[in-house]
Protein backbone atom coordinates (compact mmCIF):
# COMPACT_ATOMS: atom_id res chain seq x y z
CA UNK A 1 0.00 0.00 0.00
CA UNK A 2 1.47 3.39 -0.98
CA UNK A 3 1.52 6.37 1.57
CA UNK A 4 -0.36 9.81 0.43
CA UNK A 5 0.64 13.14 1.77
CA UNK A 6 -1.66 15.19 3.28
CA UNK A 7 -1.82 17.26 -0.26
CA UNK A 8 -3.14 14.69 -2.02
CA UNK A 9 -5.58 14.16 0.53
CA UNK A 10 -6.42 18.32 0.39
CA UNK A 11 -5.20 18.07 4.17
CA UNK A 12 -3.81 20.96 6.46
CA UNK A 13 -2.78 17.78 8.82
CA UNK A 14 -2.46 14.45 8.17
CA UNK A 15 -0.66 11.43 10.58
CA UNK A 16 2.12 9.44 8.63
CA UNK A 17 -0.12 7.80 6.43
CA UNK A 18 -0.98 10.71 5.05
CA UNK A 19 -5.07 10.28 6.64
CA UNK A 20 -6.96 12.88 8.93
CA UNK A 21 -5.63 13.01 12.21
CA UNK A 22 -7.98 12.91 14.98
CA UNK A 23 -7.95 15.81 17.26
CA UNK A 24 -6.28 14.22 20.07
CA UNK A 25 -3.66 13.11 17.82
CA UNK A 26 -3.38 16.91 16.37
CA UNK A 27 -3.22 18.09 20.34
CA UNK A 28 -0.80 15.47 21.28
CA UNK A 29 1.43 16.52 18.64
CA UNK A 30 1.20 20.11 18.94
CA UNK A 31 1.91 19.86 23.10
CA UNK A 32 4.75 18.19 21.97
CA UNK A 33 5.90 20.98 19.52
CA UNK A 34 5.85 23.44 22.23
CA UNK A 35 7.42 21.85 24.76
CA UNK A 36 10.32 20.72 22.53
CA UNK A 37 10.48 24.75 21.20
CA UNK A 38 10.21 25.96 25.06
CA UNK A 39 6.99 27.89 24.20
CA UNK A 40 3.91 28.69 26.71
CA UNK A 41 1.38 25.59 26.92
CA UNK A 42 -1.63 27.17 24.95
CA UNK A 43 -4.43 25.21 22.97
CA UNK A 44 -4.12 24.62 19.48
CA UNK A 45 -7.47 26.83 19.07
CA UNK A 46 -5.72 29.71 20.79
CA UNK A 47 -3.66 29.88 16.98
CA UNK A 48 -6.62 30.65 15.64
CA UNK A 49 -7.34 33.80 17.81
CA UNK A 50 -3.41 34.91 17.47
CA UNK A 51 -4.09 34.93 13.75
CA UNK A 52 -7.01 37.32 13.74
CA UNK A 53 -5.19 39.64 16.63
CA UNK A 54 -2.26 40.06 14.48
CA UNK A 55 -4.28 40.71 11.20
CA UNK A 56 -6.30 43.16 12.97
CA UNK A 57 -3.17 45.38 14.38
CA UNK A 58 -1.57 45.25 11.27
CA UNK A 59 -4.67 47.36 10.03
CA UNK A 60 -6.12 44.11 7.73
CA UNK A 61 -9.73 45.03 6.96
CA UNK A 62 -11.82 43.52 9.78
CA UNK A 63 -14.24 41.97 6.69
CA UNK A 64 -10.73 40.30 5.29
CA UNK A 65 -10.37 38.80 9.12
CA UNK A 66 -14.07 37.39 9.28
CA UNK A 67 -13.77 35.95 5.85
CA UNK A 68 -10.69 34.02 7.08
CA UNK A 69 -11.57 32.72 9.97
CA UNK A 70 -15.68 32.12 8.78
CA UNK A 71 -17.75 33.89 10.78
CA UNK A 72 -20.69 33.91 8.71
CA UNK A 73 -21.56 37.64 10.61
CA UNK A 74 -18.91 40.18 11.20
CA UNK A 75 -20.37 41.16 14.55
CA UNK A 76 -18.97 37.70 15.46
CA UNK A 77 -15.59 39.02 14.60
CA UNK A 78 -15.56 42.40 16.20
CA UNK A 79 -17.59 41.12 19.62
CA UNK A 80 -14.73 38.28 19.84
CA UNK A 81 -11.57 40.78 19.04
CA UNK A 82 -12.73 43.67 20.46
CA UNK A 83 -10.41 43.99 22.60
CA UNK A 84 -8.01 44.42 19.21
CA UNK A 85 -10.20 46.76 17.38
CA UNK A 86 -10.37 49.27 20.27
CA UNK A 87 -5.94 49.36 19.96
CA UNK A 88 -6.59 49.76 16.17
CA UNK A 89 -8.94 52.70 17.29
CA UNK A 90 -6.08 54.22 19.08
CA UNK A 91 -3.50 54.38 16.12
CA UNK A 92 -6.49 55.52 14.08
CA UNK A 93 -6.88 58.32 16.33
CA UNK A 94 -2.52 58.64 16.22
CA UNK A 95 -2.68 58.45 12.31
CA UNK A 96 -5.49 61.26 12.02
CA UNK A 97 -3.57 63.55 14.57
CA UNK A 98 -0.14 63.30 12.31
CA UNK A 99 -2.29 63.93 9.12
CA UNK A 100 -3.76 67.23 10.74
CA UNK A 101 -0.53 68.39 12.35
Amino acid sequence: MSHRTCSNNNLVFCNSKGNIMIPSELTRTFKRVLKAANLPDIRFHDLRHSHATMLLKENVPSKVVRERLGHSKIQVTLDTYSHVTDSIEGIAVNHLNGLLE
